[in-house]
């Protein structure tokens, strides 16, 4: 054991923070202070950049310092040859809310340039060091016998950036420059406010011959001054920090953007900011607070353990918006013309980015998902209609507000300009994030909410789905983007299937636990009893996956072929024969690496069983490996992003189809723990594994429900504990056990 973990193992005892293990673990719920065990796990975790980044603005996510509070994003750049430091400055609801395909979907705002003129130029060096705990980022820059130091956070209960920057050595002058970022269709303002706040607006005006509908009017507006500087002029003096202050609005927050940031900065005083950070700081604690992995040992656990974390930090700092979640790019975008418009691809891309988040119970992320999906379900009837069938038919691209980004009117080839690249499967791809919240909370009023969207889904492909004897079957569906054929030569396509499957039984629970519907259950369940198998041949002398029955038979990129398994849910370790097929994928595959895939192709790995410690290690070199200038940088965009806790979750406490396995597809040589995780049947779940053995299981029921487990000690009694008795002592490889809504249970080994 290295020095490093003795110490915090003693720690851990001295401090009786840590659940007790083994023959000292009590038999009742265990009081655990999750806020100060998240601050002894995850404080130590930092990104550093250790260089200026480049590449500002990128039509991607940056490779540079990201901050946020779910709505303003900002992100840390450098000009060095004018101004050393920049603060690039964008708005989730900022955006231009106009059909077609690179007309519409968020935008940036603008940025302030912070100028030190000692700085300036080549030679310096540049150092900035955001700790994922607290969510503050400092940053120290010098050149010559200059040293700056900085430390920036956006206040997380609070649209506002705070930079407080203080002089290590030298009195030196600085001044900053607010600008507004360029882009076409825009009436753009700004000016000065007693003589000390600098202020924007932006506007985005309506075009002429928009298509279906019009063009929603978007107004942002910013402003930022130096606190209890009256002039806005600004003096470092040597150990006497400074304070800059900027607030964002738009008309999506209230009724005058300008009016309301110009008061927020105007009244801004050293007491309202030590208000503000001790805010931030405690929004933080809480969020971390609410569920936490621990199994760090080794390097490999070590790399994936961090890059857990730093994933939960880009969530807590992207998504809270519920009218405008983060899209491709996150909520970080530097470039008027971001990579597919930043919108919402929902052939898997968006969907993607919430896949964690319901199982580390991050409800304030999860919650954000819905709202663009339902909101656009008035032009997906209408496509449905051109099709010929009830429900909803969605296209790959669509923003907040109902707008349709990918739309491309003029272009031939398209579905009434609707690009679908020959997939039907967007709307059920977008139920499973549904489905996933439905299943871990069972919440009625969440399903009264999505139902009518479900249900449409359903509507959909009781039309769309054709009889063969006595089986249903999928024609005319592409299992891969197709430009050219729309996928008219796919039959029975993986994905769909297993979406198809999801949509069918997500309807049929909603129905029964809301009492509607009862008199379509019959069609529905004769649907998922005769739904077609999912399609397996011989490749290199094993049986794996077939990508259709009749048409593509492989595809050589992408995770496509996975994807009937995570996130579809069509198979688990229950389905043996299956698995092992898809353990033979993963062989063929081999795509431990595959852009933006791999947030499915590992938990997919997971759900059939496959070897854990290969898992471990290819999760252990994914995206977050060290290079000369970002140690441990931050995921590429959201979907990137839950690929670490996603897969980790998976492996530590599997809820699949409502059965409960805790490590399940972990290394039983790898001790490790979890606290609070949530499982399927809307249960709360702790457990630990130690010298090879679990050491206990801690099921808190939100909802009453019956709770399925496997026996985590093979062979042994399963001995029962509700409030600190001994109550039951239960038998079997598999056991339901009864629990009711809010109580605590408590498993253990017998004897």
């Amino acid at each position: 054991m290295n020095k490093t973990m003795m110490i915090r193992r003693m720690a851990m005892v001295l401090g009786a923070v840590l659940l007790a293990s083994g023959s000292a673990l009590a038999a009742k719920p265990q009081k655990v202070d999750m806020q100060a065990e998240a601050e002894r796990i995850i404080s130590p975790y930092t990104v550093v950049m250790k260089s200026a980044p480049g590449g500002l603005p990128n039509r991607g996510t940056p490779d540079a310092p990201m901050l946020g509070n779910g709505s303003l994003g900002i992100v840390i750049g450098a000009q060095s040859h004018t101004w050393p430091l920049q603060f690039w400055v964008t708005k989730s609801s900022f955006a231009k809310l106009r059909h077609d395909h690179k007309k519409g979907g968020p935008r940036p705002f603008g940025g302030i340039d912070l100028g030190i003129k000692e700085l300036q130029g080549p030679g310096g060096t540049w150092r900035t060091e955001t700790h994922i705990y607290s969510g503050i980022t400092h940053g120290r820059f010098t050149k010559g016998d200059v040293a700056v130091s900085m430390r920036t956070y956006v206040a997380a209960t609070e649209d506002i950036l705070v930079v407080e920057l203080t002089s290590e050595n030298t009195t030196i002058n600085t001044g900053s420059m607010f600008w507004r970022s360029w882009g076409r269709g825009t009436k753009e303002e700004g000016g000065v406010e007693d003589e000390r706040i600098q202020w924007h607006r932006r506007t985005f005006l309506t075009d002429k011959g928009v298509s279906f509908p019009a063009e929603i009017e978007c107004v942002g507006a910013a402003a930022s001054t130096v606190v209890a500087h009256p002039k806005g002029s600004v003096e470092l003096i040597p150990g006497k920090p400074v304070t800059l202050v900027m607030a964002m609005k738009t008309n999506f927050d209230t009724e005058d953007p300008l009016a309301s940031v110009l008061k927020t900065v105007g009244e801004m005083t050293p007491a309202k900011v030590k208000k503000l950070e001790q805010d931030h700081r405690q929004w933080w604690r809480e969020f971390w607070a609410t569920s936490l992995v621990e199994f760090e040992g080794p390097d490999v656990d070590r790399s994936v353990q961090r890059s857990y974390y730093v994933a939960n930090y880009m969530y807590g700092s992207a998504m809270r918006d519920k009218v405008f979640p983060p899209g491709l790019v996150g909520i970080w975008v530097t470039d008027p013309n971001p990579n597919w418009c930043g919108d919402y691809h929902l052939n898997f891309d968006y969907q993607s980015e919430f896949y964690s988040l319901y199982k580390s119970n991050l409800k304030e992320q999860f919650d954000v998902f819905d709202q663009p999906i339902l909101d656009f379900m008035p032009r997906g009837k209408w496509y449905a209609e051109k099709l010929g069938v009830r429900g909803v038919y969605y296209p790959v691209g669509i923003y907040a507000k109902g707008m349709e980004t990918s739309r491309q009117p003029t272009r031939r080839g398209l579905f009434h300009g609707g690009v679908f690249l020959g997939q039907k499967s967007n709307a059920a791809y977008s139920v499973i994030p549904m489905s996933m919240r439905w299943y871990h909370t069972y919440d009625l009023d969440y399903a009264k909410r999505v139902y009518p969207f479900v249900i449409e889904v359903v509507n959909f492909w009781e039309d769309y789905l054709r009889k063969d004897g006595e089986r249903y079957v999928i024609y005319g569906d592409s299992v891969q983007e197709d430009m050219h054929t729309g996928g008219a030569g796919d039959k029975n396509g993986l994905l769909s299937l297993g979406l198809v499957r999801n949509a069918f039984e997500t309807v049929l629970d909603m129905s029964k636990e809301m009492g509607v519907d009862e008199n379509r259950r019959a069609k529905w369940e004769h649907i998922l009893a005769n739904m077609s198998e999912f399609p397996t041949f011989e490749r290199n002398g094993k049986t794996v996956f077939r990508y259709t029955e009749k048409g593509t038979a492989w595809h050589g990129d992408n995770s496509v072929g996975l994807q009937h398994i995570y996130p579809s849910g069509g198979v688990g370790l229950d389905d043996t024969e299956l698995a092992e097929v898809g353990r033979n994928m993963i062989d063929a595959m081999n795509r431990w690496n595959n852009d933006n895939g791999v947030n499915s192709f590992y938990p997919a790995a997971v759900r059939v069983g496959y070897d854990p410690n290969k898992i471990l290690s290819n999760l252990s070199t994914l995206f977050y490996a060290s290079s000369g200038r970002t140690d441990c940088q931050l995921p590429r965009n959201p979907e990137d992003a839950s690929t670490y806790p996603n897969t980790v979750n998976e492996m530590l406490c599997m809820s699949h189809r409502q059965v409960l396995r805790v490590f399940p597809v972990w290394p039983k040589d790898k001790d490790a723990r979890f606290l609070k995780l949530r499982a399927e049947g809307a249960f709360i779940v702790s457990s630990e594994l130690k010298g090879g053995e679990v050491q206990f299981v801690e099921i808190h029921s939100e909802k009453g429900r019956d709770c399925t487990i496997v026996n985590p000690w093979p062979g042994k009694k399963i001995v029962v504990y509700r409030k600190g008795k001994k109550v039951d002592s239960l038998k079997g490889d598999r056991v339901v056990m009864k629990t009711k809504a809010g109580e605590t249970v408590v498993l253990k080994k017998n004897g």
